[in-house]
């Protein structure tokens, strides 16, 4: 029994030394905070950019257009 706890125990101490992986982690969780920063940004200035847009669609539907060849 005593060495089986042994090898559990140095188990977990290599696991916990493994950094593999790590940077995979940090790299989702900047690609999180990313996500929530944009959301965040499209829920304070969305309907104006939204109302911008729309009303240059509306300027540029008014313009002349020359369609002789």
């Amino acid at each position: 029994m005593d060495k089986l706890s042994m090898n559990k125990s140095r188990r977990v101490r290599e696991l916990l030394a493994d950094t593999r992986g790590l940077s995979t982690v940090e790299y989702i969780i900047i690609l999180c905070l990313i996500a929530v920063v944009c959301f965040a940004i499209w829920r304070q200035f969305g309907e104006t950019v939204k109302a911008k847009v729309q009303g240059a669609d509306g300027m540029v539907g008014t313009l002349p257009t020359d369609s002789s060849p």
